[in-house]
């Protein structure tokens, strides 16, 4: 599958205009954007503890509900059947909007959704926009477009957003929680240089003089501008879910309404709404529901509720480019941001480091789709541990870690050299692990070879004697006032995050051990006769137990099976017959059972010690082939 591949089922026409131009959020490169969120402790603090909450809350919410797995079927079902007959249901609701008096707009680009928005305020010369959260709306720039036009002010109403916008329009962090790295004494020097805020840093107080705030602009405001997270096909009505009412203010006052949508976001009617947005909420904050669940449409003839111009931007921007691909799950996705509270990536780097309006596992599947190409965010299929953390609690069962490999796979394909470079690698690694005498050669030098970079590692200082220098990630070093990307070449993206232990030395290794364990131990006849002088001397090796045993006459037979003698053992335990005591010298014969009329377990445990006490320790199982031809455990 290309990665410039389209398809034409849509109700877009394509011009082959780029796409996804105001996604990107950051300057830099990923590792450049990384360490810049390394640097801001309070914010990797903030999501770690978000994430934390959310764990619980989202569980919790979830048992309640009961089955989720069965409601993540039905969730799933029910945004495939939706992508599935796209251009049916975006047909359908765009008639019943236009039936109620409203418009539809359908933008195939982020430009042509922003031209058409602001051509719409010039022609009805708004003076004051109040918009409400909208990711959307993020992704295709709107904000800055609308503060380019002379004589329009714009408010975001969503009291996150509104932090962000008076801190000069910083960028989200997160997608339900876009100011999850403000802390309070942030929030009220922003609040005082900008609105003359001269109260505490209490959240309270800060909440309520922004409130005060907004409240006055709700009531100066000609426009409203807000989201969509699911439009009704059937009914031609807008859902918007909040917490603080702020998008039913935006859509109550203001005369003029504008929603801007993505494509996907649509359901076949009422009932697929209300399953969806069970899944949302408690997925997205870990409730039954939110503060506010509203439908809205145009106001028709008797009404008072409602927007008396009401507008449907529905955008493309990229969208279109996962239709009929491997990569249509992705328009499942509601913004839950259930895959960003579990992402060990994303507790680590935060919403900044990913560059892009939509951070996290979801983020790092749809960027490079709805730009088109790998241009800006080549390095976000790699931010990935592929734990599958994110496909597992994702409420609409979207395959995300696998999508993320798909993009790695398209990528290298399309990197002919780094393609060429991974398949020579692979060739050579092949080549060594498959041949003995090359193996052994490598594993004779790489504590030679390895020990220059060794030497700038750490030293480990445990208290063992000889305790060598090892390369620490730079992530580790970095604790102690250090950073640094010391190892050339490739090895640099390894040790900047992951620990590289020095290979031993070859005297140390396990085959060094395992040579002259072998050599000590002799050939099978000379082992064999070292066993039987053994048993010879130690009349307690035959027959049972010695009579102070406690476990004397609780012992069983060894089953046929490799597991015979933890089966027996656990038979015993759960009869009531043994103690569920670590095995010990008298535990020992009784837990491997009776073999022939003799106490087995004993005869072998006594064989061992007089090896270790001889100074020739060998392990039971090697003890107990030699004395049984190898009958009564399996290999």
């Amino acid at each position: 599958m290309s990665r410039t591949q389209f398809t034409d089922d849509t109700m877009f026409k394509r011009t082959g205009l780029k796409t996804g131009t105001m996604l990107r959020s950051n300057e830099g490169t990923f590792n450049q954007r990384v360490a810049q969120s390394e640097k801001d402790t309070f914010g990797q603090r903030a999501v770690a503890k978000a994430q934390d909450a959310q764990w619980v809350s989202r569980e919790k919410a979830r048992a309640e509900l009961g089955n989720w797995e069965g409601w993540r079927d039905l969730a799933e079902q029910i945004r495939q059947h939706t992508i599935r007959y796209l251009p049916d249901y975006l047909e359908e609701f765009s008639d019943n909007v236009e039936k109620r008096g409203g418009h539809v707009f359908f933008a195939q680009t982020d430009i042509e959704a922003r031209d058409f928005i602001i051509d719409l305020a010039k022609r009805k010369q708004v003076k004051h926009v109040v918009k409400s959260k909208s990711m959307v709306t993020s992704e295709i720039g709107l904000d800055p477009a609308l503060l380019k036009v002379p004589g329009l002010q714009v408010t975001e109403t969503d009291l996150a957003e509104f932090i962000l916008e008076e801190d000069n329009w910083d960028e989200p962090t997160h997608l339900v929680f876009p100011a999850i790295n403000k802390d309070r004494d942030r929030v009220q020097k922003v609040f005082h240089e900008k609105l003359g805020y001269e109260g505490d840093n209490d959240p309270q107080h800060e909440a309520r003089f922004s409130r005060k705030v907004l409240r006055e602009r709700f009531l100066e405001a000609d426009m409203s501008i807000t989201g969509c997270n699911f439009a009704v096909a059937d009914t031609g009505m807008v859902n918007v879910v909040t917490n603080e009412g702020n998008a039913d203010l935006s859509m109550a006052i203001p005369p003029t309404q504008v929603v801007v949508m993505g494509m996907e976001r649509i359901v076949p009617s009422l009932k697929e709404a209300e399953t969806m947005d069970n899944m949302l909420v408690r997925s997205a904050v870990g409730s039954k529901l939110t503060s506010y669940c509203t439908f809205t449409s145009p106001q028709v003839s008797g009404e008072s509720d409602g927007p008396e111009d009401f507008y449907v931007v529905i955008v493309d921007n990229g969208r279109s480019n996962a239709l009929g691909t491997d990569f249509e799950p992705i328009l499942q996705c509601i913004r839950c941001a259930s895959c960003l509270n579990v992402c060990p990536i994303y507790r680590h780097i935060g919403g900044k480091g990913y560059g892009s309006i939509y951070p996290g596992p979801v983020g790092a599947v749809l960027s490079p789709i709805l730009q088109g190409d790998y241009e800006d965010f080549h390095d976000l299929p790699y931010a990935c541990s592929l734990c599958s953390a994110c496909s597992a609690t994702c409420p609409v069962k979207i395959p995300l870690h696998e999508l993320l490999l798909k993009h790695r796979k398209i990528e290298m394909n399309d990197d002919h050299l780094a393609d060429a470079i991974a398949s020579l690698t692979m060739k050579v690694v092949g080549i060594g692990m498959g041949h003995s005498s090359l193996f052994r050669t490598a594993l004779e030098f790489d504590h030679v070879a390895t020990n220059p970079i060794a030497k700038r590692g750490h030293k480990v200082t445990d208290g063992v004697e000889g305790a060598k220098r090892v390369p620490d990630s730079a992530q580790n070093l970095n604790t102690t006032g250090k950073h640094e990307e010391w190892m050339p070449l490739v090895f640099g993206g390894w040790t900047k995050v992951r620990d590289l232990p020095q290979p031993p030395k070859h005297s140390e290794n396990f085959r060094s051990w395992y040579s002259e364990r072998k050599k000590a131990q002799g050939s099978p006849e000379e082992f064999a006769t070292r066993q039987a002088a053994i048993l010879a001397k130690n009349p307690n090796a035959r027959g049972a137990a010695p009579s102070g045993s406690k476990n004397v006459g609780k012992t069983g037979t060894t089953k046929a099976n490799g597991f015979g003698t933890y089966d027996n053992s656990v038979s015993a335990r759960r009869a009531g017959n043994e103690k569920t005591e670590p095995l010990g010298a008298d535990t020992l014969p009784t837990a491997l059972g009776s073999i022939e009329g003799e106490t087995y377990g004993k005869r072998v445990y006594d064989m061992v010690r007089e090896e270790i006490q001889a100074g020739r320790a060998d392990s039971s199982t090697s003890s107990t082939n030699a004395a049984n031809g190898g009958k009564g455990l399996n290999q």
